[in-house]
Parts: structure tokens; sequence; C-alpha cells
């Protein structure tokens, strides 16, 4: 029922999701480019088709009533930004304990164009032994979907270059604001 409405949703606004999933019970996700709110949208909505249920870190200032039991409630993991808290060993030690779990990222960290990415994606997926699935979004054909899984090597900056260099052939909502 719920995979219906969500591809009644996106064929009303003229999306189209590659509806293949996930092909492990593990990963990391990156998802991008991250310019506009509605990224987050179409991707929870992308999840309901595939019938799974993503993890996202949230920052716990956001955790109030009411929206925070809506957050709790779509899989958010509320986080304190502003203290050194070993997030990368609980993820692990999350993934370590899971038969399957998802942890969702948008790796620029804002909606502005940002060269300079956020690690603790790539160091989660190192420490818990995951791989790393780079999705996608992309405005201008109103395509989405799981591109490819990719294993992190060791080499940070290479491999987030080479993930760069996948989601930078896709155009956000604002272009302006995109991978580069």
């Amino acid at each position: 029922m719920k995979k219906n409405i969500a591809r009644f949703l996106f064929r009303i606004f003229g999306w189209k999701i590659d509806e293949r999933g996930p092909e492990v019970p593990k990963a990391v996700i990156v998802v991008g480019p991250h310019t506009s709110n509605w990224d987050f949208i179409i991707g929870r909505l992308s999840f309901v088709l595939f019938g799974l249920k993503g993890r996202y870190l949230v920052k716990k200032e956001l955790f109030f009533p009411p929206l925070g039991w809506l957050l709790k409630w779509i899989g958010a993991i509320p986080v304190d930004r502003k203290s050194n808290n070993n997030l990368t060993e609980k993820a692990a030690k999350l993934f370590k304990t899971s038969e399957s779990l998802y942890i969702v990222f948008s790796p620029e960290g804002t909606r502005s164009y940002n060269p300079n990415w956020k690690k603790g994606f790539y160091y989660i997926a190192q420490n818990a032994n995951v791989p790393i699935y780079i999705c996608y979004i992309d405005f201008k054909t109103k395509t989405g979907g799981f591109h490819s899984l990719f294993y992190p090597t060791g080499d940070v900056k290479k491999d987030i270059d080479y993930i760069k260099s996948v989601m930078k052939n896709y155009q956000g909502r604002f272009p302006e604001n995109g991978i580069r």
C-alpha cells in the first residue's frame, strides 16, 4: 500500500525513481547533490518505494515536540554537534548489532555549495566495515536512485574525489549549489 502511494506521488510530480534497491543489508548511503529541502522528501519517498527504513543523523536541537516525535518516527538519530561524542564508534557499533541498517548522509553537509565535504560518513563505513552506496537525485531529469556500491580503500581523498566525480553528473534543484 505505502509503495503504491509513493509510486503514485512520483508519477503525479513526473519523477522516475530507479526501483533497483540495495544489494547488501548494511551500508552507509550518500545522496547528492543536496541543494534543497525537497531532497529529503524525495529521498524519504524513495525509501518507502524500496521498502527500506533509512536512519538519518539530525542535530539534536530539532528534537522538540512535536517535530522530535516525527523525526524519531522516520528514523532520525539525534546528534550533539557541539561535543566530541564518538559518533563514528557509536554508528559502527550500531551497524555491528543490526541485521539490516542504512544510515543516510548528504556529505556536503549543507544545501549551499561546499567543496569541503564532511567525512564522517566515510569513517563510519570504514570503521563498520560496510560499503558506501552512492545515490543520486537529479532535478534536471527528475530521476533518482542507487547509482553504485563503493568500498572504501582507505585513501580518503581519492575515494571522496571519486564519489564527487559520480555525483557531479547530477543536478540539484538549485544547480549553482551543486557538486563541482
